[in-house]
This record gives structure tokens, C-alpha cells and sequence, in this order.
């Protein structure tokens, strides 16, 4: 993996892939639920990170049916999905260590 970090929608996206699989509403109302409402999805941001996320293999279709008319798939995390999501959240606390580290050498008060 590369040093740059995972965009936020796609880290989002994952995360609340890690622990069901999901369908596109049930996704957006998961990362508004993970992000305390801060994050709400746009439907094309959404169905374009999926696809996104679909075509680097982290996440495949677990199903899909018709209902009201209309298809919907249930996406679900990939081994690779998994993977680079754990790898992402290793990356993070590394990084929000070494922020509290920084702080702390720097005089201030830091909460754990």
C-alpha cells in the first residue's frame, strides 16, 4: 500500500462494509450513523466510490434483486477489502500517535 492515505468516503464505505454486507441505502445511512451524521453520501458520490471500490477488487456484489422495480445490489468486503481496511486503521492510529506525541512535547495537555 502506499503512503498516501484512503480518501475519507472510501475508508467510510469499507468501514461499514466490515462487518455485513450492505446495499447502497443501507451503506449511506451506516456512514452517517459511523460518522455521528458529519458524513452523509451523496448517491452519485456514493454509487461512483462503490464502483471505484468494485473495480480495485475491495469490495464484490453479494447479491442482487429486483425490488420495486428497480435492481439493487448488496455489496460485501473482498479478503483484499478486509485487508487493506485493517491496514488503513494500523496507518491512522500510527499517525493520530505520533499527533499526540507532537502535542504533548509540545507543553500542551493531551487527553488519551
Amino acid at each position: 500500500m502506499s503512503e498516501r492515505g484512503m480518501q475519507e468516503l472510501a475508508l467510510l464505505l469499507l468501514t461499514a462494509l466490515a462487518n455485513a454486507p450492505r446495499h447502497g441505502y443501507a451503506i449511506a445511512q451506516e456512514v452517517k450513523a459511523i460518522t455521528d451524521g458529519r458524513v452523509v453520501p451523496r448517491t452519485g458520490a456514493l454509487y461512483g466510490a462503490l464502483d471505484r471500490l468494485l473495480n480495485e477488487e475491495l469490495i464484490k456484489v453479494e447479491s442482487e434483486e429486483v425490488v420495486g422495480g428497480r435492481a439493487r445490489r448488496t455489496f460485501a468486503l473482498t479478503d483484499s477489502g478486509r485487508a487493506k481496511l485493517a491496514a488503513e486503521a494500523e496507518r491512522l492510529a500510527a499517525t493520530a500517535q505520533e499527533v499526540k506525541r507532537r502535542l504533548a512535547a509540545g507543553g500542551g495537555a493531551v487527553p488519551a
